[in-house]
């Protein structure tokens, strides 16, 4: 199996477009570009789908939602099960596709298809994860019990760094669910979205119940103002977040999204600094720093920053940068020229600032990949809460360190930072562990681990203005978030009557 495509009218690039209602199309809007990083050239287009092509999706996901709504849950779940051994069978495909079109290296890549087969095996459990409870008899002849129904058509807006997996995320939980679902993937990088859907299909989903459709920001918006449309799903930059958060909002609808991210990584006095280095080194540079995970900001409590420093450089130096198909490279290309541009400026801005440039990732270039997208591992130190490589999300592999005096003093920059999303500690004292994990703002919280990924069965998202809306996605707040909660109360002929009753029902004796 591949991603279904079609040759341009050149002949040259393949188009990559949709799947609306079980059916590859195309459309005729515009296209972008798709590169590969490692390389800098371009290896496909993307569709971008006009505002009825997005209509089209919308209604198809509406047509097969009454059907799939009355579907068992039990049924719906042995579509997952299948569904999951696809993604087993056809995860080096996957890998290959993330790696080609992101540029991250293939061993990430192959983990990236992992977490999100994880959420799969979730979905597996939706019988128990829908069951309800029963009260018998809770006063005058009356049982009460409750249930969770599905909401209609779910949009999922999904970001570059993931393509496989945050999408795993979304529409197996959703449709599980009994909901039906058009994902809307990064233009950048859509060819495991469009796998995706055919894996699916291969495993038995009716026509409508999953729609992939390519495009921008005019698609997002047509699909987020159908009517449609129940619930909006996004994960993407704080500022992209709250403008989906808002216009759903103002469309009554549904809404989750998962905003940008500063993740500090707190360094106690009396941590192990070979495993703080160890640790910093792949969570501020794996994946070139694309993740929303990453993290972007060491804090050094005491006197041990030096040090620390020392150990993170050689580890950084050492680095094996190369293309992502190379078993080898520990660290790839960054998406697009564009985005290595962005991240330099903001290399240059924390130089102007006055911040210490101790590892300049700038000027790298690969040999036979010199067009490449690029960018070695940069550390500042000496960082302060002012500066713009402090405040705002970088998303490339650039690494902040600042020093303070006390733990309390790094939980107090913590809970500063307008972003809450993920925070770790690393310290071998119990109660200092405790002490962090209680006090500190953030939404995801390691100790002694770097990238705090809740597993499936929990759920992720962030605090403050990492997250827009009252639910984090996936496991347990992912059911609570694509269904609406019931309550039933039932009271039968024969029982107890004392005639009419204008008092609210109680259960007093």
């Amino acid at each position: 199996m591949g991603a279904t495509v079609k040759q341009s009218p050149e002949g040259n690039l393949p188009t990559l477009g949709h799947v609306i209602d079980g059916v590859n199309q195309q459309s005729a809007g515009g296209t972008v570009p798709v590169f590969d990083p490692a390389d800098g050239r371009v290896v496909a287009e993307t569709a971008l789908a006009p505002a009825d092509t997005a209509a089209a999706a919308v209604a198809a996901a509406a047509s097969a939602f009454p059907g799939w709504r009355d579907t068992p849950a039990l049924q719906r779940a042995r579509l997952m099960f299948r569904f999951r051994q696809l993604l087993e069978e056809h995860r080096d495909e996957l890998a290959a596709l993330i790696t080609r079109e992101h540029g991250k290296v293939l061993s990430d890549a192959d983990g990236e298809v992992q977490r999100g087969i994880e959420v799969v095996e979730f979905a597996c459990s939706v019988p128990e994860q829908l069951k309800g409870g029963h009260v018998d008899n809770i006063g005058g002849g009356i049982d009460n019990w409750s249930m969770r129904q599905s909401l209609g058509v779910c949009i999922g807006i999904t970001p570059f760094n993931f393509p496989a997996m945050v999408p795993l995320w979304m529409f197996p939980v959703a449709i599980a669910c009994g909901n039906t679902f058009v994902l809307k993937p990064s233009e950048r990088d859509p060819s495991a979205s469009l796998l995706l859907a055919e894996l699916f299909k291969a495993a038995g989903a009716p026509p409508g119940v999953l729609n992939v459709i390519q495009g921008d920001g005019d698609t997002v918006r047509a699909l987020i103002a159908n009517p449609d449309v129940a619930a909006v799903s996004f994960v993407g930059s704080t500022a992209v977040a709250e403008q989906v958060y808002a216009q759903a909002s103002e469309h009554r609808k549904r809404v989750q999204a998962l905003a940008g991210a500063k993740n500090h990584l707190v360094v106690a006095p009396d941590a192990d600094l070979d495993l703080a280095a160890d640790a910093l080194t792949g969570a501020a540079f794996g994946s070139a720093g694309e993740r929303c995970m990453a993290i972007s900001v060491a804090v050094v409590v005491g006197n041990r920053a030096d040090s620390l420093i020392d150990k993170l450089t050689e580890r950084a130096t050492n680095l094996k940068i190369g293309p992502g198909t190379d078993s080898a490279s520990e660290m790839g290309p960054l998406i697009s020229e564009a985005h290595r541009k962005r991240v330099i400026g903001y290399i240059e801005s924390g130089v102007s600032e006055g911040a210490e440039l101790v590892l300049d990732g700038r000027g790298l270039t690969i040999p036979g990949h010199e067009q490449g997208f690029f960018l070695g591992p940069t550390i500042f130190d000496r960082v302060e809460a002012k500066m713009r490589i402090y405040r705002e999300e970088i998303f490339g592999p650039v690494l902040a360190v600042v020093r303070v005096a006390s733990v309390s003093d790094a939980i107090d920059l913590v809970n500063s930072h307008e972003l809450g999303n993920g925070v770790a500690c690393f310290t071998a004292n119990g109660g200092t562990a405790r002490e962090f994990a209680r006090r500190i703002e953030a939404g995801m919280v390691g100790i002694n681990v770097p990238i705090p990924v809740p597993t499936a069965y929990q759920s992720f998202g962030g605090w403050k203005r990492s997250l827009f809306g009252d639910h984090h996605i996936y496991g347990e707040e992912g059911i609570r978030f694509y269904t609406r909660y019931k309550s039933i109360m039932q009271r039968w002929p024969g029982a107890t009557r004392t005639g009419p009753d204008f008092m609210m029902p109680t259960t007093k004796e």
